[in-house]
């Protein structure tokens, strides 16, 4: 891969990383409630999983998308009934807890992670993104080691600084809302978006 070519490939990862979508609503609304440093392993598990499907793609491995179905499917529900629970918690959770940034249930970073991961993981398709979309900045025909390697960085890099930019602009906005009935609002709109995840991730077509 080629200095311009990797450049290229950064920026479009890193565009590829605020596109609106199940990953970018549960960080934002992660972030809304507890700021950004809740947001790291969240971001890494989606980041890691994206870096999977990078690397099957380069092996030209598409057909694990068509062939196991059935196994993305369960990751999927699994995926929404947990968005879906978050965003019950942020929804009824007291303002007390919301000022003191408790809303959200406790989670260790490990969760945290797996949480991530598998809002990325039960989207097959991404594979097959990234098989179309790495001709565009490299010469599939001689892939090397570096060159995957190099794609991973990049990815991974992309993906973290997007994810993270999100969620401190979303940080930020929590100044806005300091009095219990802001807090309240918050926690519903928090809430709606984090529901509104899952039943994106839910809903969407096989």
């Amino acid at each position: 891969m080629s200095l311009e070519s990797g450049l290229a490939f950064f920026a479009a990862i890193l565009i590829f990383s605020v596109t609106p979508g199940p990953g970018v609503f549960a960080v934002l609304a992660r972030a809304l409630i507890s700021g950004a440093r809740s947001c790291f392993y969240l971001s890494l598990g989606m980041a890691i999983s994206d870096i999977i499907y990078l690397i099957l793609a380069c092996f030209g491995l598409a057909v694990i998308a068509q062939n196991w179905g059935e196994v993305f499917t369960v990751i999927r529900w699994v995926g929404a009934a947990y968005l879906f629970y978050i965003g019950y918690k942020i929804w009824k959770s007291p303002i007390s807890e919301s000022i003191d940034g408790s809303a959200l249930p406790a989670q260790g970073k490990a969760a945290s992670f797996l949480q991530g991961f598998l809002i990325s993981a039960s989207n097959p398709k991404v594979i097959l993104f990234y098989i179309a979309f790495l001709p565009t900045f490299m010469d599939v025909t001689v892939f090397s080691v570096g060159d995957i390697a190099i794609a991973s960085a990049l990815t991974l890099i992309g993906l973290m600084i997007g994810l993270m930019c999100i969620a401190g602009t979303a940080a930020k906005a929590r100044q806005y809302f300091k009095s219990p009935k802001a807090m309240g609002r918050l926690n519903k709109a928090s809430g709606s978006i984090m529901m509104g995840a899952g039943s994106f991730l839910a809903l969407k077509s096989q």
